[in-house]
């Protein structure tokens, strides 16, 4: 099972505006950070708008902020979000013509490993993985930028 490249993108930029506190943080300075696409980040921060986890404040000097608490965002919830579904095999997704179906023990199987994924991720809240800001390379907070913005002290 791999997450797709969106639920990736919506965790990191969860956890970048999570580890800005109270300040805004853009889209492009997201995208510099983690070096991905701008236009990928722009349907990851709508949807993570639209869903309340984070609140975007609009005019020249707006950005994005967490739109709650971080031991508010369930990671699994974020994952159920972000996720086109959890359909491991064909008898899980719509229009399933597996001729085993009727015998076949594999879904019970994969619906118990994948419901024992999502009660982990249940576990864990977006409090439990913030980091500080420093921790992300290429954002402006970071050691090496602050360093290089100095002079190299």
């Amino acid at each position: 099972m791999r997450l797709t490249a969106f639920s990736d993108y919506a965790l990191r930029m969860l956890m970048y505006a999570a580890s800005a506190a109270d300040r805004l943080i853009t889209i492009e300075e997201t995208a510099r950070t983690f070096k991905v696409s701008k236009t990928h980040l722009n349907k990851v921060a709508n949807t993570l708008t639209r869903s309340g986890y984070l609140k975007a404040i609009r005019g020249r000097s707006g950005g994005l902020v967490l739109g709650c608490r971080p031991e508010m965002i369930r990671i699994g919830d974020v994952i159920r979000l972000t996720e086109p579904d959890f359909a491991l095999v064909e008898c899980f997704a719509s229009g399933n013509q597996c001729v085993l179906t009727a015998s076949c023990k594999l879904s019970g199987m994969f619906g118990e490993a994948i419901a024992s994924f999502q009660n982990t991720l249940d576990r864990y809240t977006l409090a439990d993985i913030v980091l500080m800001p420093g921790d992300f390379l290429g954002s402006p907070t970071s050691p090496a930028r602050v360093g290089s913005a100095r002079g190299g002290e």
